[in-house]
């Protein structure tokens, strides 16, 4: 590591009298990965946002180069070198590579915009960080990880000397994070220093030099991550030591009812002959790769997308589950893995999120109950320990782990009996997990039932009573939870079909 090119003391934010930020500090150094860690909701995101130029500060400095700064926009930041790579990745599908890497600075010929220097530049670009993309191919053809490693070609082509990495790995397989760490390695070597936002514990040990910890708001400190433990930052992170073990045994007696049972469920080539049941008190973990169906299933299961074949019986009986109205009816719930674009309302309130599928519960002759509605919603929401300055704020305001909590706050309302749960703790802090795991280990215990899709096999193997494992469409195994270990699982999950 280098000399300091980042230093961030004292810094304060106030958002309609709620103190966001209370003092932080944090520095950078040429060619460090510098982790930020902190519970969903304890001022990461403002911080980055601070330093950006997006909000104003209220106190404190930032140092940059050695040099007072005071951004007013991105573009400030951007041409004093900083890059932010967000985990929601904003880019437009529809233009080609090369245009989303020079948008808003194209190169000009003759009053034209020059696409074969872009495009040459590009390729200069992606030679650079080591990765093979072909610059004339249309953005939303390629995976999420091949996006990320055309923004990071994008921040360096701004010759971008401190760059930002916020979740980058939430939507990675295991092959495109292993190609993020070599490039970011490769910036290491080059000085630029990286501020890496992430919430899986086993990255932060791997790639970043230094953890700083945020909680509420404060600066908790900063270490050198070699010299602590996990324990060590949890315990930084949320106060208290979080422990958590695979569960050794099934706790759904023998002679549970089945409440769910799947037969021979198809839904193009991601769906084939998908056949399974679910217990009353159960949880019922999907595990495989990415790709492997799991997402697919459980939508056409939902009503959500077509099926071609297939039967679905709830308590024995069947039925005919076309639209995901007709699966609430039949008190069956789901919580997608993409919650801003299928479970959000970013511009309504934490009430109305939180109600809107209960609201007919409210309904007085011909009017609302509001005052009913929204005490039933602050009282759910505190059993999840909801962040939020009050039940009227926008949920655009609320961090990741915050709206995810209102989600499941909208369907403990409506009192299902089948919850399913699609990656239920992406991008969630661990405190914020484990107010989630002990959510479902409750409704459980009340005799509800749950599928968890989930691409963390550690989270998989400690809440699952059985797993399904799937890959490219099909099942490729059952495992009590007795039985199962992350490489039968992983054996499973690369079960390719034999020709």
């Amino acid at each position: 590591m280098g000399e300091t090119i980042l230093e961030m003391q004292g810094i304060q934010k106030y958002f309609s009298g709620v103190h966001a930020l209370k003092g932080v500090n944090f520095d950078l150094k040429a060619g460090e990965v510098h982790a930020l860690m902190g519970e969903n909701g304890a001022g990461k995101s403002t911080l980055i946002k601070v330093l950006c130029g997006i909000h104003k500060r209220d106190g404190g400095t930032v140092t940059l180069f050695g040099k007072d700064v005071n951004f007013h926009n991105i573009a400030d930041s951007q041409a004093a070198g900083i890059s932010v790579i967000h985990q929601e990745l904003n880019m437009m599908n529809h233009l080609t590579v090369a245009q989303n890497m020079f948008i808003g600075r194209e190169f000009m010929k003759a009053g034209m915009i020059d696409d074969n220097r872009m495009i040459c530049e590009a390729r200069i670009m992606f030679d650079r960080i080591g990765v093979k993309i072909d610059p004339t191919a249309k953005l939303g053809d390629l995976t999420v990880g091949k996006q990320q490693m055309v923004e990071i070609a994008k921040a360096i082509s701004r010759d971008c000397k401190l760059l930002v990495l916020d979740e980058p790995t939430a939507a990675l397989t295991l092959p495109e994070v292993e190609e993020l760490f070599k490039i970011m390695n490769e910036l290491r070597e080059k000085g630029i220093g990286m501020i890496y936002i992430s919430h899986r514990m086993d990255e932060i040990n791997r790639i970043s030099d230094r953890v700083t910890v945020m909680r509420d708001g404060e600066y908790v400190g900063t270490v050198n991550t070699a010299e602590v433990t996990k324990d060590d930052i949890v315990k930084m992170m949320v106060g208290r030591v979080i422990m958590g073990e695979q569960k050794t045994a099934s706790n759904v007696p023998a002679d549970a009812p089945v409440v769910l049972e799947v037969r021979n469920l198809c839904a193009g080539k991601e769906v084939r002959d998908v056949s399974f049941q679910l217990r009353k008190g159960e949880i019922l973990g999907f595990a495989g790769l990415m790709g492997a169906g799991r997402t697919e299933v459980v939508r056409a299961l939902y009503g959500a997308d077509p099926k071609q074949k297939g039967e679905i019986f709830i308590n024995g009986k069947k039925v005919s589950l076309k639209t995901p109205e007709k699966a609430v009816k039949h008190g069956i719930c789901y919580l997608s893995e993409d919650r801003k674009r299928f479970g959000l309302m970013l511009e309504k309130s934490v009430t109305e999120n939180s109600a809107i599928a209960s609201v007919d519960n409210y309904v007085r002759g011909f009017l609302i109950d509001d005052a009913a509605m929204r005490k039933q919603s602050e009282e759910t929401n505190a059993l999840l320990r909801t962040k939020t300055p009050s039940m009227e704020q926008l949920l655009r305001n609320l961090s990741g782990g915050n709206q995810q909590k209102v989600i499941i706050a909208r369907w403990l309302m409506k009192d299902c009996d089948i919850f399913i749960f699609d990656e239920p703790t992406r991008g969630i802090d661990v405190g914020a997990k484990s107010e989630i795991y002990a959510l479902m280990d409750n409704l459980v215990k009340q005799g509800k039932s749950i599928i968890m899709i989930s691409s963390e096999l550690p989270e998989v193997l400690r809440m699952s009573d059985r797993i399904i494992v799937m890959c490219e469409g099909r099942k490729t195994g059952e495992l009590d939870i007795a039985e199962a270990t992350q490489e039968n699982i992983m054996q499973l999950a690369t079960m390719r079909e034999e020709n």
